[in-house]
């Protein structure tokens, strides 16, 4: 359905979804005739109808162009140009997400006009839509004063905003169309999750779009969009872990995110939290202790406080900013000490409460995890690093932990019939061992020996990837983030209850470009299939944008997902070549 051309924009001949990110404004925008507008931080502001655009057309980061028509967004303010139309109705939100109940105030809009402009005052935002000749300016706000600075971009300054940030997402121009089309698509993923509050100051790398109201910053989907920023964005990494650190509790533990609210969509926010707490049989969509705390989603994730070490280690790493890590070395503290005390009897691996909080959100998994703990041995090992001065006592500690760990994680968790290593569970009583993608943590992380992960790696290309793998029946899709199916029922929740969805077998790209990454640093090239296959289904499909997950029975999760830049950030790593190497033997 879509075409991936030359230039590494996209073809189509039948318009298809455009997910647009911008630093305040976010849309969902069909050719056939409507937008559906939100902005960071306050929710939905509504919908806005107009006129078709004609086709066929062409697709890039945030921008649609064809003959008579297309939409161009700007960088530098809220507002985006839909040139080629008619107007034909505006339908301001009655809510700004689906926990806000509608009152008074936010029942119905404040509505003024002038002869070519319409202004909505929501109670958490406004929109604007300036109608003139055939083009449509759409505008979003925070208060009337953010949206009507928006309006202060011509016609001309908005086209010109949205060709450059196409040609800065545009890093791989000597790629063939597929490759470069989804290195484009990538940087857009990751550069887009960078959000700004109404006064320009940083306010969270966004999970994608759906996470606005309230908007709210995410340990694990932050650790892996910030893989390309490191070195296209530092300074948002920096920023992030400054934000990531609030959530971080005294004794080290994490929520799952961090809630960035404004003042006016705060209050609503809170209000049904305390709803919840006192109605919990009511509110059946946010269970009262997921929200312990005022800036928390979903407290007490086993691997966010990882994850923010992990976080620090890399931002060290990339930019040698020493200053962050005495900054936040109380944190890291705190956090190590936690996971000394989760260790089970005579051992040194921390053991998993029977919980769905981890990244395996739908599973509940218990014991011994081995995403969980390849993320525990990184961060052991980025504490012996950072702390070498800072905190000589604090480092050998986590260094010696973290070699026992090793050998305990290759004498309990290796599972000789696969290759690979238990996903979760008790050796002994229940586990379950099947292959699963989310255990290369052991091998990014240094938590096997090499000839170990070389093997695990392996048993992924012939289990994993469909196209080696017979016994699943949907042909050659992509990579499985798990095969065969999880064992015990009693374990799943929600969507991964069914076989070949979500964590039971999904492809989630950003796992394809932790697997690629691993392939080309071991040395066994074949990253391609791994980079490339699923942003050809995503093409196949008409999916526009880097796609959260997706699996031939059940479709697709989010578009435009920050996390889902791994592939890309893999390319820009490891370059070109690499990335289109054959399989060694």
């Amino acid at each position: 359905m879509i075409e991936a051309a030359t230039d590494g924009q996209l073809s189509a001949d039948a318009g298809v979804l455009l997910p647009i990110m911008a630093p305040r404004l976010q849309a969902d925008v069909h050719p056939g005739g409507y937008a559906d507008l939100a902005l960071w931080g306050a929710g939905s502001l509504g919908r806005v109808r107009f006129s078709p655009i004609a086709g066929p057309y062409t697709y890039a980061p945030n921008r649609l162009v064809s003959k008579r028509g297309g939409v161009f967004v700007a960088q530098s303010r809220p507002v985006m140009l839909i040139s080629g139309v008619r107007l034909q109705g505006i339908y301001p939100a009655r809510r700004c997400a689906w926990w806000h109940e509608p009152d008074g105030q936010g029942a119905k809009a404040k509505m003024s006009r002038s002869d070519h402009r319409k202004v909505f005052e929501l109670g958490w935002g406004v929109l604007i839509v300036d109608a003139r000749d055939s083009d449509l300016r759409i505008v979003g706000g925070a208060s009337r004063d953010e949206a009507e600075k928006a309006l202060d971009l011509t016609k001309a300054a908005i086209i010109a905003e949205a060709a450059e940030y196409v040609t800065r997402c545009d890093r791989t121009p000597e790629a063939d169309p597929l490759m470069r089309s989804m290195v484009s698509q990538g940087v857009h993923a990751a550069l887009s999750s960078i959000r700004l509050d109404e006064n320009g100051a940083f306010a969270g790398l966004a999970a994608g779009q759906a996470y606005s109201a309230p908007a709210r910053t995410y340990y694990r989907d932050g650790y892996w969009t910030m893989q390309p920023l490191l070195t296209l964005a530092p300074e948002a990494v920096r920023e992030e872990i400054r934000l990531l650190a609030k959530g971080v509790q005294p004794d080290g533990e994490a929520p799952s995110g961090v809630i960035v609210t404004g003042p006016a969509q705060s209050d609503a926010w809170q209000r049904f939290v305390a709803d919840c707490r006192a109605s919990p049989k009511t509110h059946k969509r946010a269970v009262p202790e997921y929200h312990n705390r005022p800036l928390d989603w979903w407290s007490d994730h086993f691997d966010s406080p990882l994850f923010f070490i992990l976080c620090l280690d890399d931002y060290v790493d990339a930019t040698q900013d020493l200053a962050e890590v005495q900054l936040h070395w109380p944190l890291v503290k705190a956090i190590t000490d936690r996971y000394f005390g989760l260790a089970g009897p005579n051992s040194v691996l921390p053991l998993k409460p029977r919980n769905d909080r981890d990244w395996a959100d739908n599973v509940f998994r218990e014991g011994l995890v081995s995403y969980d703990l390849g993320l525990f041995v990184g961060a052991m090992d980025a504490v012996a690093r950072l702390g070498e001065e800072l905190d000589p006592t604090l480092a050998q500690r986590a260094r010696q932990t973290a070699d026992l760990a090793r050998a305990e994680i290759d004498a309990r968790l290796f599972v000789p019939e696969t290759g690979g290593y238990l996903d979760y569970g008790t050796p002994g009583a229940f586990v379950e061992d099947h292959l699963a993608l989310d255990s290369l943590t052991l091998s990014r992380f240094g938590a096997i020996p090499r000839q170990k992960a070389v093997g695990l790696l392996k048993a992924f290309g012939t289990r994993l990837e469909t196209r080696h793998n017979q016994h699943q029946p949907y042909g050659s899709w992509g990579v499985m983030c798990a095969y065969p199916p999880f064992k015990r029922q009693a374990d799943l929740r929600s969507k991964t209850a069914f076989p070949y969805r979500y964590h039971n077998g999904s492809d989630w790209p950003y796992w394809d470009g932790v697997y690629a990454e691993e392939r080309l640093r071991l040395g066994l090239g074949g990253a391609r299939y791994a980079l490339t296959r699923w942003w050809e289904t995503c093409l196949d499909n008409g999916w526009l944008g880097a796609v959260e997950y997706f699996s031939p029975p059940y479709g697709r999760g989010s578009l435009l997902q920050g996390w889902s830049a791994m592939p890309a950030a893999v390319v820009l790593k490891y370059g070109l070549h690499a990335a289109n190497s054959e399989p060694m033997s």
